[in-house]
This record gives C-alpha cells, structure tokens and sequence, in this order.
C-alpha cells in the first residue's frame, strides 16, 4: 500500500473544498436566470425591441436614411455667425421656416438682385424695379425716378462691382423672414441736367457704396423670390 505524502493530501483536500464552494454558489437557482440563447426567438423579438434599463420594452426606430445629425442641419449657418448669437439664432429660425434657405446661396442671389435694382432705378426701369421690391420701397423708388424725370434730369451709371456683402441680422416676423445685409460696392455714378451739365457724381470715377439692405419673404408663400423692403446708406 502505497502512501501519500503530506503535500499531496494538502492538494486533495484544497480541491475537494473548492468544488463544494463553486457548487453552493454556481449550483443553485435564484429565479432570475435568463432563458438559454434560442437563435430564431432571438431574431424574431430582438429586431422589434430591446429591455430598456428597468425591464421595459424599448422600440428601436431605424435612423431615416441621409437624415441629417443635429450639429450638421446648422452647419452652414454656424460657420457664418456664431452659435448663441443673435444672429445665428435668427438664421436658424429662418432655416427652421423654410429649410432650401442657406446663407451662402442667399447672398450669391442678393448680389444679382443689388446690382439689377442699382442698375434698374438709374434707368428708371420700374418693371424690373416691381419684381424686386416691396410695395412701399417701389413706391418710394418710383417717386424719385418721377421727380427726376420732371426736372429732366439722367443719370449715367456704370456698376463696378460688389467688394463685400455680408449678413448683419435675421429674424422672423410672424411668417415673414427678414435678412439684412451690409453692402460694400463700387460704381461709377454722374447726374446730368436738361443741358448736359454734372450735377452730381463723376462720370470718370470710382466711387465706393456703402449700404445697408433689408430683403424679406413670406415663408409661407410659394414664390422663392426675396424683397427689398428697407434700405439706407451707411455713413
């Protein structure tokens, strides 16, 4: 009969006391087991819901396909103004009236529209001038065209071009958006009388414009077309 030495009745009995410890504890039953893994009961109710935090069935919506993240609805706009801003504010309550508006589109249009009414109100073109302004600028606009015709008065007027337009404010009012800009351009301007004379202006000069525009548009309606509905001149 062989006998063991005592190291390795130490191990035998270190053994036969560590199963019964992982018995008593992996052994028994608390009530609260989950379920084994099924394939098919898994694929059938894990595509509808999830176990939320506390045990309640949550439904996962799928993310709508090219739908935007938050950030990037008003990136365009913050890289013009400011978040927290007053105007960044007021270009993305425009944005949320009527989301084709984008800032950078917005000027690139209103450097057309400044230069056709520039150019429009030294002609005394009032059709082009009615197409772009709004009721109480046209009729301020036509009032002065009238008084210069009366006196017989041209003016000769070359557009230069534009050095700088840039958005100072936006708001909503009510439906309406409203978009003010200030406006660096160049412009060779000169009044003539009845008799050719200059009267004002320079007829060989560049001058430079500094203006502050106000443009609007009623979201509500269909036409895409923005307004001049105030100006004044910078000093």
């Amino acid at each position: 009969m062989e006998f063991f030495d005592f190291g390795t009745i130490f191990f035998l009995i270190a053994a036969v006391v560590i199963f019964f410890q992982l018995r008593n504890v992996l052994g028994r039953r608390t009530g609260n087991e989950r379920p084994p893994f099924d394939p098919y009961t898994a694929g059938r109710n894990g595509s509808r819901k999830e176990q939320g935090a506390n045990g309640e069935n949550v439904v996962s919506l799928p993310r709508r396909k090219g739908a935007a993240e938050p950030d990037q609805i008003y990136a365009d706009i913050d890289k013009v103004a400011k978040p927290g801003t007053e105007l960044n504010k007021g270009m993305r309550a425009i944005r949320d009236a009527d989301p084709s508006f984008a800032p950078k589109s917005f000027v690139d249009g209103a450097k057309m529209a400044y230069e056709m009414i520039v150019m429009a109100f030294a002609d005394g073109d009032r059709r082009t001038l009615k197409n772009l302004l709004s009721r109480e600028v046209y009729e301020g606009f036509v009032s002065a065209i009238d008084e210069r015709e009366k006196r017989k008065e041209k003016i000769e007027s070359s557009f230069v071009g534009i050095d700088d337009m840039t958005i100072i404010a936006a708001e909503m009012k009510g439906s309406e958006a409203h978009v003010t800009l200030r406006i660096v351009s160049e412009l060779i301007s000169a009044t003539r009388d009845s008799a050719g004379e200059v009267i004002d202006g320079d007829p060989e000069t560049v001058a430079e414009v500094k203006d502050v525009w106000t443009f609007a548009r009623d979201t509500r309606s269909r036409d895409p077309n923005w307004k001049l509905v105030a100006t004044e001149a910078e000093d």
